[in-house]
């Protein structure tokens, strides 16, 4: 299990982006500006988005992600957006709402979208594959929220969010 730092700062500066870490080549664990450094190939390797909470600094990779390897993917499954069903029910009414961004849970189709809502709960145990599992965890915050502990045969991660 490898996990890469994106971005760990709560604003955007030079050289400061918003929370994003890449577990392995395949699995974005919240998806903030720290998204925009990886480059176009590996971001077309991302199957998993896990979300601690609706915050822009937390979610605005998503609709970028979604947008930039939607034809690359085609063919594919689409990517999981994992997160509590009120991340979930946030991200359609204010994001992926035709407004602000088009619904990538539609586009290029509805039969064939980029993206997919899997909705979680607290407690829940995700098996990403490669032996890896996610335990969802609780945590405080202004909005609902979760942290994960990843579990992978070579050790353990835990991300408060």
């Amino acid at each position: 299990m490898q996990v890469r730092v994106l971005g760990c700062s709560g604003s955007i500066s030079d050289g400061c982006h918003t929370t994003a870490f890449l577990l392995d080549d395949d699995v974005l664990i919240d998806a903030g500006t720290g998204v925009g450094q990886l480059t176009l190939e590996q971001l077309q390797r991302i199957d998993h988005v896990l979300l601690s909470h609706s915050h822009l600094d937390h979610v605005l990779g998503v609709p970028l992600l979604a947008d930039s390897v939607m034809r690359r993917r085609a063919g594919r499954p689409p990517i999981q957006i994992h997160a509590l069903p009120a991340t979930l029910e946030a991200l359609r009414r204010h994001i992926f709402n035709g407004a602000i961004w088009p619904d990538f849970t539609r586009l290029p189709s509805s039969e064939q979208p980029v993206l997919a809502f899997a909705p979680f709960e607290l407690g829940q145990t995700l098996d990403l594959g490669r032996g890896r599992r996610v335990e969802v965890l609780s945590a405080w915050h202004t909005v609902p929220a979760v942290g994960f502990a990843v579990l992978a045969p070579q050790g353990a991660w835990v991300y408060t969010g």
